[in-house]
C-alpha cells in the first residue's frame, strides 16, 4: 500500500469510529485549518487557493447549520444564526479579499470548537 492509500485508510477509519461528539470536533478542527490557510493566502496575494478554502469552510458550516436541530435547546437557534453569519462573512471575504473577516470568523470556529471539545471531553469522561 502507497503512503497516500494507508493515509485515505487511516482517515475512513477514524470517521467511520468516530463518536458523535469527536466527529463535531473532527469538522471543527477542519474547518479552522481551512480558514487558517485561507487567511495565509490572502495575505500571499494567492486568491484561488483562499476562494477553493473559503468554500470548503463554507461547507461545513452549510452541513453544521443543516443538521443542528434547533428546537433540541434553547441556544440551537442563536446557534444556526451564527453559522448562518459566518457564511455570509466568508462570502464577503472571498468577494473582497477582506483577510480580517476571514480572521473573525477563524475566531468564532476556533471558540465553538473548544466549547465542543470540552463538551464531548465531559461526555465520555476524558476530561478536557
Amino acid at each position: 500500500m502507497t503512503t497516500q492509500a494507508l493515509r485515505n485508510r487511516y482517515v475512513t477509519d477514524s470517521v467511520s469510529t468516530a463518536s458523535p461528539g469527536r466527529l463535531l470536533v473532527m469538522l471543527y478542527d477542519r474547518l479552522v485549518l481551512d480558514l487558517m490557510i485561507a487567511g495565509q493566502a490572502l495575505e500571499a496575494a494567492d486568491r484561488s487557493t483562499a476562494a477553493t478554502r473559503m468554500h470548503h469552510a463554507q461547507d461545513i458550516l452549510l452541513e453544521l447549520r443543516a443538521t443542528l436541530d434547533t428546537s433540541a435547546w434553547s441556544g440551537g437557534p442563536g446557534l444556526a444564526a451564527l453559522y448562518s453569519f459566518m457564511i455570509n462573512e466568508l462570502v464577503q471575504a472571498n468577494v473582497t479579499g477582506d483577510r480580517g473577516r476571514v480572521e473573525s470568523v477563524q475566531s468564532f470556529a476556533e471558540q465553538l470548537r473548544d466549547a465542543w471539545r470540552e463538551a464531548a471531553a465531559q461526555v465520555t469522561g476524558t476530561g478536557p
